[in-house]
Formats: structure tokens, sequence, C-alpha cells
């Protein structure tokens, strides 16, 4: 497993950011990039499950390892859901984190992704432009 890292500079205060990140719809459209209809099941509290999913149900399951609301947020990926089934196998332990902080007024966001092999190259094209529709939503 490899650790990615991806950054970017947002011209909005770190609460709009979070809220960018965060709030169920404004997820719905930057995770989109990654798969349309992409979405959360979570009650979005440290030490809770989270569910990632597609449309179809497929996705990851995972806990909130680290919650500091407007500075970090933290998943531990336990394992890929497979039509309804739990599998823990290269994802198990990976972990995905965000943080905030303030910079030149506005925010700059930093992203650090635990990756297998196989999508290092598509999270690598791909993470960028989730980023910059978070950005998007942001600052509009």
């Amino acid at each position: 497993m490899k650790t990615l890292h991806f950054s970017i500079n947002i011209n909005a205060p770190v609460e709009k950011v979070w809220n960018a990140l965060w709030q169920d719809a404004n997820y719905r459209k930057w995770t989109a990039v990654f798969h349309e209809g992409s979405y959360a099941e979570s009650d979005w509290e440290e030490g809770s499950k989270i569910l990632f999913l597609a449309p179809g149900g497929d996705g990851m399951f995972s806990m909130i390892e680290k919650k500091t609301p407007n500075k970090q947020m933290t998943f531990k990926h336990l394992g890929e859901l497979k039509n309804g089934v739990k599998e823990s196998k290269d994802w198990e332990n990976a972990r995905e984190s965000y943080f905030l902080s303030e910079k030149d007024g506005g925010t700059e966001l930093k992203v650090e992704l635990d990756s297998v092999g196989e999508f290092e190259q598509y999270f690598s094209e791909t993470f960028p432009k989730a980023l910059q529709e978070v950005k998007n939503i942001a600052e509009n």
C-alpha cells in the first residue's frame, strides 16, 4: 500500500470548506467525480461506522477514526462491500485523511490516501479533479 498526497488552496474559510466536504448534498457533488451517484451513510461522529457507496450498493465499509471539526477527518477503511457482502482484503486498515488549515486568508486542504497498487494511477488522476470540485463548492 502506498500513501498518496494531494492538496489545494481554496479561497474560503475553513468552515465553508468543511461544509463543502461533508454536508450530504455537497459530498455527493464532489464524489461524483469518482463515481456518479456516490454517497455516504453515517452519523458522521468519531468512532462511528461509515459506508461509502455507489448507487448499486457496492463500496467501502469504514470507521471515522478521527474527527476534529474544521481541522481533520480520518477514515480507517475496513474493507469492500460487493453485492452486499463485506470483504476485507486489499483495503483493510487503509486510511484516508483530510486536513484543513488557514492559509493566506483562505484554506489549504491536504489529503493523505492509502492506495493499493492497481488504484494509484486512478486516484492520482481523479483526486485533483475531486478537490477542484470541493474548491468550486466552497468558493461559490
